[in-house]
Formats: structure tokens, C-alpha cells, sequence
């Protein structure tokens, strides 16, 4: 199961129940990385070993190098949503098919279309869009569609993230551009992983962000990271039940210690689930009622026919799947690059932004 759509996994099969999930707003920290982990966060050329069963292959996993070290600020000196947007524009775009809401900064040089995950927003990219106008890019953060003010219906549930990645075709024809990079952030790594696969023609480069595919992997006994299991019900009960509270709990998921998480983003989460018409497009999203069933869509051998030159980018502390994960989707990519963010959860973007960007500029730019 990819970690992208195992966001709204039905966790009423499993031991765990929503009334299990902590309330309080806060959640234990996250235990440091086992050592054989940890070592997949660096190294350039890595030979690693995968056990497949009862095979053992060795492959070799080009592992990202900045090109410079990056200097960063205090998370705590990253101003307001409100004040690191100034100077985008917010806008409706209309495509053949769909309404696009995008947030859009620059406006020349290479398309970077940025696809936050499930349940998200385009607000999600805010501290990265100036920095990478600043690379060169024409940057459009977007509402996924059945996501924020992007069009609702009419809604696909089998092949979701195939529709949604038809999507990023309509927006690219109603902004009239032929090609764009796409980074995707978990359930939007599943969108781009369906553009490259099914529109490589459109695509530059693809950069899939703690998350992948739908795909059936033969290997299977990852080490499991914590808290990948609650994501479904702190989702729901978002949702449901949106008190202060129950949604800061979730946005705290998404980041390896609970202080990165600011009140304002919880707050725009807030009144986004406020809308009605959100409010219902997000229950058909989280599967709100009905049992959650995965289907891949993608065999292994299929993933080696992905064209579009592509990133697999990971983190030290990604809840559910880890480190070891992300290497060995990589190494399923023709000549795909990994990097891997220390000290990191399913927020890099947010949570380191100017590592985030530097790992994009480089790839993007083939350094």
C-alpha cells in the first residue's frame, strides 16, 4: 500500500480504534531512526542489498549530493502563511474540464506545479514558492482536485489519483504550457507518479515526496516506522469532529516534533473543512462510512517503463514507511535519484523548507 493513499485507510479492521487515537493535541516524539535506517540517509552511489523473499538482490541507488550547503533559519523565524505569500497571486484557473485553485508565484522560466497530499491545500508550499521564483521557476501551488477550491465532481473513488493526475493536464492546458515539473507531497507523490506514467509527454521532472505509487511490491518487510497506523482516524475525526484540538492533532502527524506545527495552518485547515462543499468532497475522499480497500494499479515491471526522469524524496522520520522504503522504490525507477532529509517527518517542505528547495534546484537543474 502506498503511504499516500493509506492516509484514509479504514482502521475499523485493525486492533485500533478511533477512540484510541490520542486527543490532547500532542503525540509521543518519534524514537530515533534504528542505525540500519539512518544509513540510507546519505552516501552517494549506495550498493544496497534488498531481501525479496528468500533472494537477496544488490542494486545500486543514486543517492542525491546538494551542491552546496545550505544555510538555514530558526524554524521559529518563519513568518506567518499570510506574510510568505505576499507577492503570489491566488487565482481560480479554469481548464477544459476543471477549476483549479492555484497559487502562483513568478512568472517565467521552467512550470513547477507543487501537489500537497490527502486532505490538503496548496497553502501547504507557502514557505517555498519565493525561494524557488528565486531559482528560476514559474511556481504554481495547486488545490489537488476533490481537494480546497478545486472542482468537487464530477468525483472518480476507483482510480482516484489517475483522475486527479488527468488534473494537472486540464490545469497545464488552461495556463496554456505544454510541460511542467511536478513535485508531489505523499497523496500528491501518487498524482505525479500517474502523470509520469500515463502523460509522459507532459511531464519534465518528476519528484515524488514520502510517497509512491500504487503499486504491488514484492518486497515487503520494510521496518515499520511509528505512527503510520492512526493518520486515517486523526483524518476523520479532523473532519468530523473539527475542534481545534482534534485537527491540530492531525496536522501534528505531519512533522517530526509537534512545535513545527504553527496555530495558523491548523487554523486554514479549519475553515477550509468549514465549507460545506469541502466539507462533503473531503468525506468522499477520507471514505467517511465505508471500508477502505487499496488497489494497485501498477506491477513492478510496469514501474520500470516510467520515462520521466524522477526523485525519490524521503525523510528520516516519515511515519509508516521509512528510509529503507523509499530506497528501494527509487531502485525500482530506470536511473532514479534518493535523497533523504534528516530530521524530518511527512512535512519536509514545511519543516526544513531551504533543504527542501536546494534538493529541488539541484535535481531539476541536474547538478
Amino acid at each position: 500500500m502506498s503511504l499516500a493513499l493509506s492516509a484514509a485507510q479504514d482502521e475499523g479492521s485493525g486492533d485500533r480504534k478511533i477512540a484510541d487515537v490520542p486527543t490532547d493535541g500532542r503525540r509521543p516524539l518519534r524514537p530515533p531512526v534504528p542505525l540500519a535506517q539512518r544509513a540510507t540517509c546519505g552516501g552517494a552511489h549506495r550498493r544496497a542489498f534488498f531481501t525479496i523473499g528468500s533472494r537477496t538482490e544488490e542494486r545500486t541507488v543514486h543517492h542525491l549530493q546538494l551542491s552546496r550547503t545550505v544555510d538555514a533559519k530558526p524554524i521559529t523565524e518563519w513568518k506567518s502563511v499570510a506574510v510568505e505569500l505576499l507577492g503570489t497571486q491566488t487565482r481560480i484557473v479554469r481548464g477544459p474540464k476543471y477549476r483549479h485553485r492555484v497559487i502562483e508565484a513568478g512568472s517565467s522560466g521552467d512550470a513547477l506545479v507543487l501537489i500537497h497530499g490527502i486532505g490538503g491545500h496548496a497553502e501547504t508550499f507557502a514557505r517555498n514558492l519565493h525561494n524557488l521564483v528565486g531559482a528560476g521557476f514559474h511556481v504554481f501551488a495547486v488545490d489537488a482536485l476533490f481537494h480546497g477550491y478545486s472542482s468537487w465532481e464530477p468525483y472518480v473513488d476507483d482510480g482516484r489519483a489517475a483522475r486527479q493526475a488527468e488534473g494537472v493536464v486540464d490545469l497545464l492546458d488552461g495556463l496554456g504550457i505544454e510541460r511542467a515539473h511536478v513535485e508531489g507531497e505523499s497523496m500528491g507523490a501518487t498524482i505525479a507518479f500517474e502523470f509520469g506514467m500515463n502523460h509522459p509527454e507532459r511531464a519534465g521532472k518528476i519528484i515524488m515526496n514520502t510517497g509512491f505509487g500504487d503499486v504491488v511490491l514484492t518486497k515487503t518487510d520494510f521496518a515499520e516506522q511509528p505512527n503510520g497506523g492512526v493518520i486515517g482516524e486523526l483524518s476523520r475525526r479532523a473532519l468530523l469532529e473539527p475542534t481545534f484540538r482534534n485537527v491540530r492533532a492531525r496536522m501534528e502527524w505531519l512533522v517530526a516534533s509537534p512545535e513545527r506545527m504553527t496555530d495558523e495552518m491548523v487554523e486554514i485547515r479549519r475553515r477550509l473543512y468549514s465549507d460545506p462543499g469541502v466539507f462533503n468532497s473531503m468525506k468522499r475522499v477520507f471514505r467517511v462510512g465505508t471500508d477502505w480497500e487499496t488497489k494497485p494499479r501498477w506491477t513492478e515491471e510496469q514501474v520500470r517503463n516510467f520515462t520521466p526522469e524522477a526523485l525519490v524524496f524521503w525523510t528520516e522520520h516519515n511515519p509508516g514507511e521509512g528510509p529503507d522504503y523509499g530506497e528501494y522504490v527509487a531502485s525500482l525507477l530506470p536511473d532514479a535519484a534518493y535523497y533523504c532529509m534528516a530530521d524530518a517527518a511527512h512535512w519536509p517542505q514545511w519543516e526544513r523548507p531551504e533543504e527542501h528547495d536546494q534538493v529541488l534546484i539541484d535535481f531539476i537543474a541536474g547538478s
